[in-house]
């Protein structure tokens, strides 16, 4: 795809959707009774990078929530347990 084509890949980044994860994740984690950098240790990946997705700074892969849920010993859907709002049509 040319950069200046119109229809060229945007990226995608909801941010109402990254906030609930971030804060599922830091509820879930709590729960466990883990710090950010134990989370790290467990889960391979490193400790900025799990404050960044507790933050909501960063649209993390849905590898790295693999590697996440793995290390707090979760399913994947524990911590999409949240509502988004509808979006406008």
């Amino acid at each position: 795809m040319e950069k200046n084509d119109s229809k060229s890949r945007k990226l995608i980044f909801d941010e109402e959707g990254l906030k609930l994860l971030a804060k599922r994740l830091k509820e879930v984690r709590s729960e466990k009774g883990l710090t950010q950098e134990e989370l790290s240790h467990r889960s391979e990946i490193t400790l900025s990078q799990i404050a960044r997705i507790e933050t909501a700074r960063i649209n993390p892969t849905v590898s790295t929530i693999f590697k996440i849920a793995r290390g707090l010993e979760v399913s994947p859907k524990e911590l999409f347990e949240f509502e988004l709002t509808e979006t406008p049509k």
